[in-house]
């Protein structure tokens, strides 16, 4: 079970990673301060909005229209924090305590 909740620890610390990265680099894009014409530059981003995508899609339904500003990261971000801490929290379970 300890391999379990490692596993799942892991997996959790990657999507946090990613989606920071993704976060960082909206707000990059979006102050000009990279160009999406720069090919690295693009293949990164397309690249974390592929893997980011199927997350967002399902939590953009239930949230309102905002032109201009998308929730969908923020909320996502918020229930990965509450899937972490509930996996620390629970960390017993997987020791045997």
């Amino acid at each position: 079970m300890v391999t379990l909740f490692q596993a799942l620890t892991l997996i959790l610390n990657v999507v946090w990673f990613i989606m920071i990265a993704h976060i960082v680099m909206s707000w990059l894009i979006n102050f000009q301060v990279l160009n999406l014409r720069q090919p690295l530059v693009a293949q990164i981003w397309y690249g974390l909005n592929n893997l980011l995508e199927p997350v967002y899609t399902p939590i953009r339904r239930f949230l309102p229209n905002t032109p201009g500003l998308d929730l969908a990261p923020l909320v996502a971000f918020i229930v990965l924090i509450i899937l972490q801490r509930a996996l620390i929290n629970n960390a017993g379970f997987f020791y045997g305590y």
